[in-house]
């Protein structure tokens, strides 16, 4: 009988990056650079929170 190994948990520390890139420039298209930042970054965290949880169910 083997044991099963728990599956090796998934990164989710690009999303947070892309998140800032990606809002920093759409920020700087629509002249709020700082706003594009702080949202990008929300949306990463998000995204980052979400992987987590269902990382954590498997």
């Amino acid at each position: 009988m083997t044991d099963k190994k728990p599956p090796a948990p998934r990164a989710a520390g690009a999303f947070i990056a892309l998140g800032l890139i990606g809002g920093a420039l759409i920020g700087v298209a629509l002249h709020q650079p700082s706003l594009g930042l702080v949202l990008g970054f929300a949306a990463g965290v998000i995204v980052a929170l979400v992987q987590w949880r269902m990382d954590t169910r498997r």
